[in-house]
C-alpha cells in the first residue's frame, strides 16, 4: 500500500494535523492529538495516537522550526492531548499492508527524526523531555526513549512497553532495543524480560529498571512536568538569541523529468535508473543566514522525496556547479561565527551528510571543469561510493583552459562527522594517522587531478578522451547488478571503525529488520503482522535461520 500521489515533506504549524506546537518562553510543549482519520494513506485509521509517515513528517517539521524560528527555547515538553493514552507506537495496519519498501523507508525517516531530537539535546541546548501520560507501546515508547528525561504518570495503570517481538513477530524499529540498553543502560537480562512482556512495565518497577526517570502523579502533572523542564532549561547551554528566522516553503518545481530547487537540480534519466543531483555553488555576498542554510534545506529535502517518490532511480550521480572559492567564503561565514543560528546551520548541513550516509542508492560524484567541489561541498563527493575526477577540458570545448580540482578546507576536519564518530576523510583513510597529517597540510589550496589521485580523494581521474566511456561504463555496470546486493554492500563499506548508537540503529537494527519484514513469521498471510487484531493467532516457522 503506498500513496499514487508524491510524498512532499514540507508542513507548517498552522497546518498540523497531529501535533500541537505551543511555545512560552524557554519551553515549548510538543502535544501529540492524531487525527484518526488523517492517514497519509487510505485503508487505517490512526487510532490511540499511533502513528504513519504523515505524523511524522510533522513530527520532524516541528523539531526543526523549534530549533530556527524559536531559539530562545531551552527544553521541549513531548506529551499527549489525549487522556490516558501517549502513543501506541507506528500504526500495525499500515505496517501490514504497506509494500516492504514503504516499511524501510518509514522506519528510517522516524529514525532519523529521533536521532535529531537527540542532537537538539546534545549539540542545541533544546532538552527534551517525555511527558507519559498515559499507556505508551512501540514506537510511543520509542519517541520517549529519544529525549534526555522520561516522566511517567503515575496512576497504577500507565505503562511503557516495547511489545513488537511477542505480540508483531517484528524489532522496535526505532532504536528501542538499542537505546534501552545503550542509552539508558537497563541490564540485559531485564532489557530482555522487557521486551518479551507484551503488557509492559509500570510504576516503581519502570523506574527501578530505568526504563524511565521519574513518576509523576496525575494530579498536577501537567505543572510538575513544565517545573522540571524548567529546571532543565536553566542548566541548559543554548547560546542566545532575540529572535530567529523563518523557514519558508521552498516551493520546488516539479516534473516527470526532474525536481529544481534554486541550488539543487535533480535530472531523471528512467531508462536507466538514475537521477543527476546537481548542486549550484552560491552568488552574491557571503551571509550567515543565506546560501548554505537554503542549500541543506533543499538537499535534504530533495533527499526525502527521491528515496520515498523515486525507489527505482538506484544510483544518484552527484554534481557541481559553481566557484570554489565562493563557496569557501560563504562557507567561512558559518565557521568563524560564534552564534545560535552558525551552530544550527552546522549541524543541519551535518545532520542532512549523514541522511545522504544512509540512504540505500549508488552515490557517484563527478567532479569536472566548473565544479566547485571545495570544502562542506567535498563533503558530498566524500559521501559517494566512488568518485572521479574529469583530467583535462571540459567535454564540449577542448580548448578551454578551465580544469577541474578539488580543494580541503577547515570543514573536512571534524565539523561534519558520520553516525560512526569519525569525519569522512578518517572513514576514508580508517587507521592511517599519518596519511590524514598529509591531508591536513594539503588544505586551503586546489589540488589537481594529478595531486587528487596520490593524496587517494578520487577513485580514478581519466582524461577527457576517456571520461564518457569510462562513466557510461561504471553507470551501466552499476546498473546491471542486484539492488539488494548493492544496498547490503554499500551500507558495509560506507561506516568503518567504532560502532555507535547511530551505526547500530542503520546497521545491526536496519539489516535484521529488513530481513524480519521480509520472512513470513511477520509478514506472510498467517504471519503476526497480518493477524493482529484478528483474534487469530500467528502460525511461525520454527527453524531457526
Amino acid at each position: 500500500m503506498t500513496t499514487t500521489t508524491p510524498v512532499t515533506f514540507e508542513r507548517h504549524p498552522d497546518t498540523y494535523r497531529h501535533w500541537r506546537l505551543t511555545v512560552d518562553g524557554e519551553v515549548a510543549w510538543l502535544e501529540m492529538d492524531v487525527d484518526e482519520q488523517g492517514g497519509l494513506v487510505p485503508g487505517y485509521e490512526l487510532k490511540l495516537n499511533s502513528y504513519d509517515l504523515g505524523v511524522d513528517i510533522e513530527f520532524y517539521d516541528a523539531t526543526q522550526r523549534l530549533r530556527f524560528e524559536h531559539p530562545q527555547v531551552r527544553a521541549v515538553i513531548v506529551t499527549s492531548a489525549k487522556d490516558k493514552v501517549f502513543c501506541a507506537g507506528a500504526n500495525i495496519r499500515m505496517l501490514a499492508a504497506s509494500p516492504h519498501e514503504w516499511k524501510v523507508n518509514f522506519c528510517k525517516f522516524t529514525n532519523e527524526t529521533r536521532n535529531g531530537i537527540e542532537d537538539a539535546t546534545e549539540f542545541s541546548g533544546q532538552t527534551y523531555v517525555a511527558a507519559v501520560n498515559g499507556s505508551c507501546a512501540g514506537g510511543g515508547y520509542e519517541i520517549a526513549l529519544a529525549c534526555e528525561k522520561i516522566l511517567l504518570v503515575d496512576d497504577n495503570s500507565s505503562t511503557v512497553a516495547l511489545p513488537e517481538v511477542p505480540l508483531l513477530g517484528v524489532l522496535p524499529g526505532t532504536g528501542g532495543l538499542t537505546r534501552v540498553v545503550d542509552k539508558r543502560r537497563v541490564r540485559r537480562d531485564l532489557a530482555d524480560v522487557f521486551a518479551t512482556r507484551p503488557d509492559g512495565v509500570k510504576g516503581r518497577t519502570a523506574v527501578d529498571w530505568r526504563l524511565v526517570d521519574e513518576l509523576v502523579p496525575r494530579v498536577g502533572f501537567r505543572e510538575k512536568v513544565l517545573s522540571r523542564a524548567h529546571d532543565l532549561a536553566a542548566e541548559s547551554d543554548r547560546l542566545p538569541a532575540e529572535q530567529g528566522i523563518e523557514l519558508a516553503p521552498l516551493e520546488p518545481s516539479i516534473t516527470d523529468d526532474g525536481i529544481e530547487y534554486r541550488h539543487v537540480r535533480g535530472a531523471y534519466d528512467r531508462p536507466n535508473s538514475l537521477v543527476t543531483l546537481t548542486v549550484l555553488g552560491p552568488e552574491g555576498e557571503p551571509r550567515l543566514d543565506g546560501w548554505l542554510l537554503r542549500l541543506t534545506r533543499e538537499l535534504d529535502d530533495a533527499i526525502l522525496r527521491l528515496r520515498t517518490n523515486e525507489p527505482d532511480l538506484g544510483t544518484w550521480v552527484l554534481r557541481t556547479e559553481g566557484d570554489p572559492e565562493a563557496v569557501l567564503a560563504h562557507e567561512e561565514v558559518v565557521l568563524s561565527g560564534k552564534d545560535w543560528l552558525s551552530n544550527e546551520i552546522l549541524h543541519y548541513y551535518k545532520r542532512t551528510l549523514k541522511r545522504l550516509d544512509v540512504t540505500s542508492r549508488t552515490l557517484i560524484a563527478l567532479i569536472e571543469p566548473g565544479s566547485c567541489f571545495a570544502g562542506s561541498l567535498v563533503e558530498l563527493a566524500f559521501a559517494a561510493d566512488r568518485q572521479y575526477l574529469l583530467d583535462g577540458p571540459p567535454i564540449d570545448n577542448e580548448h578551454s583552459l578551465e580544469r577541474a580540482s578539488i580543494t580541503l578546507s577547515e570543514a573536512n576536519f571534524g565539523v561534519f562527522p558520520m553516525g560512526n564518530g569519525l569525519t569522512r576523510l578518517e572513514s576514508r583513510f580508517y587507521g592511517d594517522d599519518d596519511h590524514l597529517t598529509w591531508l591536513a597540510r594539503e588544505r586551503d589550496r586546489a589540488l589537481s587531478a594529478a595531486e587528487a589521485v596520490e593524496l587517494g580523494l578520487v577513485t580514478d581521474a581519466p582524461d577527457d578522451l576517456d571520461w564518457e566511456d569510462e562513466i557510461r561504463i561504471a553507470l551501466e555496470g552499476r546498473a546491471s547488478l542486484s539492488p539488494d546486493a548493492l544496498t547490503g554492500m554499500e551500507a558495509n563499506h560506507r561506516f568503518v571503525g567504532p560502532e555507535t548508537i547511530e551505526t547500530k540503529i542503520f546497521g545491526r537494527l536496519t539489516a535484521w529488520q529488513n530481513w524480519i519484514f521480509t520472512r513470513p513469521n511477520a509478514s506472510g498471510p498467517e504471519g503476526a503482522l497480518r493477524r493482529y487484531g484478528t483474534g487469530q493467532k500467528a502460525v511461525f516457522d520454527r527453524k531457526r535461520v
